[in-house]
């Protein structure tokens, strides 16, 4: 059995998230104690008792879930199931710097002001309004490739995500994403629809906010991860963390190769991928890429026992 931790991207946030694990283990609650402590404010407060627009977010969404997936990576821990049983760590977006802080590259307290920092500027790189970003389900990534080239016209369309074998979102300039919504359809997409959220991801328009995250990812120190991230951006292992920080840069304005890095997983021998944190929506993604794997979500005191368990 080979295993690979992944961790969840912005949109699995929930009020309430972590609580039952801080409330069971005292190594969840100290994790959210250190989040509180880094960012000067109680953000754990927000997560369990907020409100859900304000949780939303990007500059509280992106720390709040990397706290909550590290608070459950501790509660594995306690039980004796650590990152040294791991073959490799992989996040979606945002979840990266989760799994370099379970990984041990960064402290839980440098990841979460790199996640404050990131999604501040992020916000600040497009005006709202300005941009979008869309799903298109049904169509593969060279159709949906294709589909965001001819929508582009002289503006920016560009793929933002591709995260399984039937589902790719599209990022760019607000009119070119419509349009691309239109030919996604007219392609043959099951689906194709305008995402809620503030800013276009992934794409060009995020350079300023690439140039902000290495001004402050030159002022962490990172060490290398103790087992090897695949990196959303290759879809393959690295660990040195030059590179690392290289392909985090990188990241802002690149792709998020998902199904490229389960794949990649699985070909390397994974046969069970656990989601770390809140939501389901990778493991989801997961059993679409590798049928054969074995799924499970891991953020809950229960969910922490049947896997001690099983």
């Amino acid at each position: 059995m080979s295993i690979a931790f992944v961790f969840p991207g912005q949109g699995a946030q929930t009020i309430g998230m972590g609580r039952a694990l801080a409330e069971a283990y005292p190594a969840a609650q100290a994790v959210f104690d250190e989040v509180d402590d880094a960012l000067g404010e109680k953000l754990s407060a927000l997560i369990w008792a907020g409100d859900i627009e304000t949780l939303t977010l990007t500059q509280n969404a992106q720390p709040a879930l990397m706290a909550t997936s590290i608070a459950a990576i501790r509660a594995l821990a306690s039980e004796g199931i650590g990152v040294d049983k791991l073959s490799f760590v992989a996040g979606h977006s945002l979840g990266e710097y989760s799994a370099l802080a379970a990984a041990g590259t960064f402290s839980i307290a440098d990841a979460a002001r790199l996640l404050r920092t990131r999604g501040l500027a992020m916000q600040r790189a497009v005006p709202v309004g300005q941009g979008a970003m869309a799903a298109v389900l049904g169509l593969d990534f060279d159709t949906a490739t294709d589909v965001a080239a001819r929508a582009a016209q002289g503006q920016v369309c560009q793929i933002a995500n591709e995260n399984d074998p039937a589902q790719n979102v599209v990022s760019g300039e607000r009119g070119a994403v419509e349009r691309a919504i239109v030919l996604a359809k007219e392609a043959g997409a099951k689906r194709a629809l305008l995402l809620p959220v503030s800013a276009p991801f992934h794409c060009a328009l995020m350079a300023p906010a690439a140039k902000e995250m290495a001004q402050a990812l030159e002022e962490v120190e990172m060490s290398a991860p103790q087992v090897p991230l695949v990196a959303n951006v290759l879809g393959t292992a690295v660990g040195d963390p030059a590179r690392i920080k290289e392909l985090l840069i990188d990241q802002v304005t690149g792709q998020v190769r998902w199904k490229t890095s389960v794949e990649w997983m699985a070909a390397q021998g994974v046969t069970e991928f656990w989601e770390i944190g809140a939501g389901k929506a990778l493991s989801g993604m997961i059993r679409r890429i590798a049928k054969d794997s074995v799924s499970r979500a891991i953020g809950t005191p229960d969910d922490i026992k049947a896997a001690v368990n099983a």
